[in-house]
């Protein structure tokens, strides 16, 4: 734990070397032209308590409240503009003064210092509106948490790393603060011109809140990389290494603070987090009596998508003995979140039992669960007493179906069980595109999360490792080429599939190759999980995509 701390706090510092911090400079360096030299503190402070704060809590603050998170961003802008306004006009900032000695006076202090809380209040709000405007680079630490936070398993450790973060990043800008205010106090013709640069800041503060409104900053950072693509990389690469990603995998399983012990495997109610399919919204409680089989899936899991069947079949074959399934919907990646998406894949896949959505993963967290698929066994008092997680052993789980039905008097004899065996023969592992769980890649370039970065495929590919080559944005859970972009993969199955959707709404076209020679095209119209390649036989292969349009969402390969 003291180990993620210490990098968090040296990727904090490290992170005013990267591009990612050149939209908010600007308004750092205008915090340092007027008030008291206490007024960087206020920003400092902040900045490290709203970054702390919107990092781990943002999802929740847009779950409770309904709010957009660019509703929340849009008033931040708002506050850094207007205290762009108050550099410009004299009247306006002695009336923005007024107001700050008023908030001063209702927060008790002694007499020392008293005339610089104005100052430090002002600077807080525009820390506060930083820490909430500003998108870093994130390596592997906070990527992590930002996870985390995702999924609302907020941990009294994932607090503590992030505000080391914050802190981290906060010292660089603080230096930046006061050494404007050095040079301003040295400089005799900085000195005598004060007004004028007074009011070229504040209008500069305005035009960045403006770019930053209209996210103008996304593309000059993208112009930036485009014309130095080396600019950046390799600074979050020092967290690379064993050491971290063993303590990070040991703070994603850590539970968070809102999980409570249930006593003696009592199931869990459902938590509403969406619309209930096939069914009004059930309860644990008012099941009682019967046998529950719960099953978290997603609809673009392959690993789910192979149990689907199985499920189907014992619904139909134990529904009028006394088993109720509930399939819990819990999504892996934002659009599945779509109620229309999901009503869609079940409708496609035909399926006829209770499905609810746990867009919030509430009722995940409550079952204290870490798989796609996922299934519990819930007897007629209410009891988990069986689960099993991932694909297989169809058997077992149908003779634990009827074992609950016979215990709890609902089935009388034994049924035939015959459940067709299905082989997963690949020895690929699933792969993630997006920067917040990337793994096999093999370009030589680190990635840039959110930012337009030229990458290039290696002359070999180890196996099962992946490579892409031309533009491409790398977002927390997805890829995005740009058009003629390629993405070469060495694997080994029989069959390939991948999470697609077009980006725009309209379609797009992706052509592949293996080993070499073109075998389709391939239409994106709808969000879902695509079969790439279908082998009579397992083997190595290389795999070639080549995005024709650039208007394509990538998410995750599996493989059969």
């Amino acid at each position: 734990m003291l180990l993620l701390i210490i990098f968090a706090l040296l990727a904090g510092i490290i992170t005013i070397l990267s591009p990612c911090i050149l939209p908010i400079l600007p308004i750092i360096l205008s915090s340092s032209l007027t008030g008291s030299k206490k007024r960087p503190i206020g920003v400092v402070i902040g900045f490290i308590i709203s970054f702390t704060f919107f990092t781990l809590f943002l999802t929740a603050i847009v779950k409770a409240t309904g709010l957009s998170a660019d509703s929340l961003r849009n008033i931040s802008v708002v506050i850094i503009a207007v205290f762009g306004v108050a550099l410009i006009l004299p009247k306006f900032q002695v009336l923005m003064e007024q107001l700050f000695s008023k908030l001063a006076a209702i927060v008790p202090q002694n007499n020392q210092g008293a005339s610089t809380r104005p100052d430090i209040i002002a600077g807080f709000f525009i820390g506060i509106s930083l820490g909430l405007i500003w998108t870093p680079c994130v390596g592997p630490i906070l990527a992590s948490i930002i996870t985390l936070a995702a999924t609302s398993t907020v941990t009294a450790d994932a607090i503590l790393i992030t505000f080391a973060y914050s802190i981290g990043t906060a010292i660089p800008l603080l230096g930046i603060t006061y050494g404007g205010r050095q040079l301003l106090q040295k400089i005799p013709w900085l000195l005598t011109n004060t007004a004028t640069i007074q009011k070229a800041f504040g209008v500069l503060m305005i035009a960045t809140a403006l770019a930053i409104y209209f996210q103008v900053d996304r593309k000059c950072q993208s112009y930036i990389l485009n014309k130095f693509p080396n600019y950046g990389v390799g600074l979050t690469k020092f967290e690379d290494n064993p050491a971290i990603k063993k303590q990070l995998e040991h703070l994603k399983q850590k539970k968070p603070m809102n999980v409570f012990e249930l006593p003696a495997n009592v199931a869990p109610e459902f938590i509403p987090g969406g619309v209930w399919f096939n069914s009004q919204p059930l309860s644990i409680k008012d099941l009682r009596g019967k046998v529950v089989l719960v099953d978290f899936w997603t609809y673009t899991c392959i690993n789910c998508i192979r149990t689907l069947p199985y499920i189907k079949s014992w619904y139909q074959k134990y529904k009028d003995k006394g088993l109720v399934v509930v399939g819990v919907h819990t999504p892996e990646f934002e659009f599945e979140k779509n109620p229309a998406n999901v009503q869609k894949a079940i409708k496609d896949f035909g399926l006829e039992y209770p499905i609810m959505q746990d867009n919030n993963y509430a009722t995940w967290n409550a079952y204290d669960n870490h798989y796609w698929p996922a299934k519990y066994f819930i007897d007629v008092a209410g009891t988990i007493r069986f689960t099993h997680f991932g694909e297989g052993e169809y058997d077992q789980s149908e003779q634990r179906i009827q074992a609950l039905l016979k215990e709890g008097n609902l089935l009388t004899s034994e049924m035939p069980i015959s459940n067709p065996q299905y082989t997963v023969s690949a020895k690929t592992p699933e792969t993630y595109l997006g920067a917040s769980k990337i793994n096999n890649f093999a370009s030589p370039e680190r990635i840039a999360v959110d930012q337009l970065t030229n990458y290039s495929t290696p002359k070999t590919l180890s196996p099962n490792t992946f490579a892409f080559a031309g533009s491409w944005i790398v977002g927390n859970e997805r890829a995005m080429p740009g058009q003629n972009s390629t993405l070469t993969f060495n694997f080994n199955a029989q069959e390939v599939f991948l999470v697609m959707r077009p980006k725009t709404g309209t379609t797009s076209r992706v052509r592949v190759f293996l080993d070499g020679n073109v075998t389709s095209i391939i239409t994106i119209d709808t969000d879902k999980l695509y079969q790439v390649i279908k082998l009579t036989t397992p083997g190595e292969h290389l795999l070639r995509l080549e995005f024709l349009d650039g208007n394509v969402e990538l998410y995750a390969f599996t493989f059969g």
